[in-house]
């Protein structure tokens, strides 16, 4: 399955994730979901201004397969 969703943090914001202090991000989707997954597979996106972008996340039997950002 595949959900869509933005995410605009600043490097702040995202700061306890990175330090894993918070360990789950969770997001809602374009189709009004509800979305839990690991906050390590959004590192590589974090630059200096945080976390901005549209991503596409792929799963398999509600099990974590990739991550993409769209824009």
């Amino acid at each position: 399955m595949k959900y869509y969703f933005s995410i605009n943090m600043t490097s702040e914001e995202f700061l306890p994730y990175y330090q894993g202090q918070i360990h789950s991000l969770i997001v809602t989707s374009t189709q009004g979901q509800r979305i839990q997954f690991p906050a390590m597979h959004i590192r590589k996106y974090l630059t200096r201004s945080g976390v901005r972008g549209y991503f596409c996340m792929e799963t398999k039997n509600n099990k974590f397969l990739s991550l993409s950002k769209l824009r």
